[in-house]
């Protein structure tokens, strides 16, 4: 009896599987996607209904004949790559592949690699899913149609090598809108009074002013309209203060009550992203890395390699029954009873959630992080931890805070003072929020003395604190995959990848781990959103998930779906097509007048980034640099003038000018363009070029070799008498004869193996000497 074969996505899986399988199976990988649409053309038939045109991924084709000579005796192919669409897509073209007449092809899906898991699928072979298989083509499609036709306009726009998406141009939107409204915020002066008081035992507590005259205090935070701010200034500060000196501050009411804080959920893909920047400080990227490393498999002993976790691609909360009973054994045993809820605990999924996958959790609760602990790099230990906490907590009981309010009245004012304690710590004995964990094992507490109401308190002092209004946050890589996933933008599987596109691509830049927009990232957005408002418009993009998300539910087509897509596109791409013909010139138009010819400048982005430019271009040549203001109006930076010097060309003759460049100070021959002379003045000002002390070594040259700077600012060295002599190198020269060759000088060099030396300037010469 011939084999059957297993065809997995992901290479780490192949001894996993095969260990659990036994020798009946061989076990191959597709090493991810085989078949993709053309690197370097459209690859869709728009007049034939959409129709793809799928190819060989380059690198792939020893893959594909590894994969057939696999299936060489086999009757029987179990697609196995990963739960989701793209996984539904790599099994339909591997099945596309080995096809053959008589052979059979049943889907499997693995949401966890243990061998209940993988045994269980086995036993329950599925047919390939046609409809899961639409989604993900009419996604790429999508993608292709928006990405390689909205792309060429930037270039003949904008610059060469910009690129459009239909998800990550409205990720940069969102990030370039969050950094307009912080420049157009005014901040607000506003302030309030502590009072620092002592009860009859200690601890000293402060207490808030909350009301004057029965008179609520409005804040800006809790401002209706029409409302004005009750202490905008130190001066009524200051006047509040001083009605309340001398005053007794006496206790009129004490509150307690006991709230239930509820553990959470387990985690989705993108609550694992938000956590996992947030406490353990990895990106989106490095997050999803390491969970699929721990969901393809780990040794935890010889030969015995474990799958760690669920599929790690996943929006739904929900968790299988047998997974909820193990995860409440372990919690009856290491916390005690009163830890464990009567009954299981089970949590509702959003709405428009595909459900297709359980939570991201442990793949057995019983391989806790200790236990695994000496398997695991310590990046995937901790990430594993908080991912095996979040599980085991979302079952365990819920913290009781008991929480005291004190109000206390000073005559015609009033004072609140709040305090929390935690009387049972429950889930949050093993995993509490972020936020928390700044306090010692995460518990917070603002312990409150005795108080009973009519008791007068001690007032050792009064203070008046100033607060501005801030603006709202820039985006974090956390608050951005919120903020993406709460507008159904994208899916679990793509967060990581449209953060790493947007940096990547120049649009934005993560300073201090907070998300800023380039100047490149507002010009691209500001034109895509004035010519393509659907594309960039958060709805729109959100409302194409969900008919994609119809599509794998098999309730719409996926032709009709981009038909429907497609007829207005395609007017629009026209249109702005059009007007880009008809204006013959690239930038981006702005409302500041040309000081030279006193046409409207435009904004171009040159190899050094964006710049002002005047349109009518030979005919007038003016440049300039330009910053935004913090409303977002574009200034022209004022150009240096020009300083002439004592410096003479020694090429024509005339004399030198300093000016600024690229890469700093320089002095250009101010017969340019006739003379194109110039020396980089870039840390030796005085000097125009340094001497090396080396004679050049061409014959009949009498000049010497000099530190000179590249068009790139990378340092050579080259002839002093160039363009007559053309001799440079890049390694700095050393007076030093070579003692094996005679070669006139030495040059020093550096590598991470050898460190510094010296060595011969004749390339066939291998003489070398360490420098100590």
């Amino acid at each position: 009896m011939s084999k059957q074969l297993i065809v997995v996505e992901s290479p780490a899986k192949v001894r996993t599987i095969k260990k659990y399988m036994g020798r009946k199976f061989n076990v191959a990988a597709t090493v991810g996607h085989i078949k993709d649409l053309p690197q370097k053309e459209l690859g869709v038939n728009i007049e034939d209904g959409f129709e793809p045109v799928y190819k060989t991924i380059k690198g792939k084709e020893k893959v594909i004949r590894d994969l057939k000579k696999a299936a060489q005796s086999v009757d029987t192919v179990y697609l196995a790559p990963d739960p989701d669409r793209e996984g539904e897509a790599i099994a339909w073209h591997t099945a596309e592949v080995l096809k053959k007449k008589g052979r059979i092809f049943h889907r499997v899906l693995f949401h966890e690699l243990t061998e209940k898991a993988i045994k269980t699928a086995m036993s329950a072979p599925e047919p390939l899913n046609h409809q899961r298989f639409e989604s993900q083509q009419a996604r790429r499609i999508l993608d292709r149609l928006v990405g390689y036709q909205i792309s060429p306009i930037l270039w003949r726009k904008i610059r060469r090598g910009l690129s459009a998406g239909r998800v990550q141009s409205v990720a940069v939107r969102i990030v370039c809108e969050r950094e307009r409204e912080i420049e157009r915020f005014i901040h607000e002066e506003y302030w309030s009074i502590i009072a620092g008081l002592e009860g009859e035992d200690p601890p000293s507590f402060t207490a808030r002013l909350i009301k004057i005259d029965g008179k609520k205090i409005i804040t800006p935070a809790d401002r209706k309209e029409g409302e004005k701010i009750t202490i905008p200034d130190e001066t009524t500060a200051k006047k509040i203060v001083k009605g309340v000196k001398g005053v007794d501050f006496k206790v009129s009411e004490v509150v307690k009550k006991t709230r239930k804080r509820y553990s959470y959920p387990p985690f989705t893909t993108s609550k694992l992203q938000q956590d996992a920047i947030n406490r353990l400080r990895f990106s989106a990227k490095k997050t999803m890395a390491l969970a699929q490393q721990l969901y393809e498999g780990v040794d935890l002993g010889p030969g015995e390699p474990v799958g760690l976790i669920t599929y790690m691609r996943t929006d739904s909360t929900r968790v299988a029954p047998e997974a909820v009973e193990e995860a409440r054994d372990l919690i009856n045993k290491e916390y005690g009873k009163e830890y464990l809820p009567k009954k299981p605990v089970f949590y509702k999924n959003r709405k428009k959630v595909q459900d297709a996958h359980e939570a991201i959790r442990p793949a057995s609760v019983f391989n806790t992080p200790e236990r695994v602990a000496p398997s695991l790099s310590e990046d995937q230990l901790a990430l594993y931890r908080l991912i095996w906490q979040r599980f085991v907590a979302s079952q365990m009981n819920p913290a009781l805070i008991d929480q005291t309010s004190v109000t206390i009245a000073a005559d015609s004012h009033e004072f609140l003072a709040t305090g929390s304690v935690i009387g049972f710590d429950g889930f949050m004995a093993l995993y509490t929020i972020a936020a928390e964990n700044n306090n010692k094992n995460g518990k917070k507490q603002t312990v409150l003395p005795r108080l009973q109401k009519g008791m007068v308190l001690k007032r050792p002092e009064l203070i008046k604190k100033q607060h501005f209004t801030q603006p709202p946050p820039r985006f974090s890589e956390a608050s951005l995959v919120k903020e993406l996933e709460e507008n159904g933008i994208g899916r679990p599987s793509t967060y990581a990848s449209i953060l790493s596109i947007i940096q990547a691509k120049g649009y934005a830049n993560l300073e201090k781990r907070y998300f800023k927009p380039t100047e490149l990232g507002f010009i691209v957005t500001d034109f895509l959103v004035e010519n393509f408002p659907d594309i960039l418009n958060v709805d729109f993009t959100a409302h194409m998930e969900e008919n994609l998300d119809e599509i794998a539910e098999g309730k719409k087509g996926w032709v009709e779906t981009l038909a429907e897509f497609y007829g207005p596109f395609e007017k629009v791409l026209k249109r702005v097509d059009a007007g880009i013909a008809k204006e013959n010139n690239k930038g981006i138009a702005t409302d500041i007048s040309c000081p030279t010819c006193g046409e409207q400048l435009k904004i171009k982005v040159g190899k050094n980034g964006p710049f002002l430019a005047c349109p009518v271009y030979p005919e007038c040549t003016f440049t300039s640099n330009f910053t935004r203001a913090e409303n977002g109006e574009i200034r022209i930076v004022e150009s240096p003038k020009e300083e002439v010097t004592d410096e003479i060309c020694e090429k024509c003759g005339k004399p030198m000018v300093r000016k600024e460049g690229r890469y700093g100070p320089f002095l250009a021959c101010s017969g340019y363009p006739e003379c194109k002379n110039t020396y980089s003045l870039k840390g030796n000002r005085n000097n125009v070029s340094e001497s090396t002390g080396v004679s050049c070594p061409e014959d009949g040259c009498n000049g010497e070799l000099l530190t000179r700077r590249s068009r790139r600012g990378k340092i050579f060295y080259g002839c002093s008498r160039y363009p007559e002599c053309g001799f440079a190198v890049w390694n700095r020269p050393v007076p030093q004869k070579c003692p094996e060759c005679g070669a006139l000088f030495l040059v020093e060099k550096s590598t991470k193996k050898k460190g510094q030396f010296l060595a011969c300037v004749n390339k066939e010469c291998k003489y070398e000497k360490l420098i100590t």
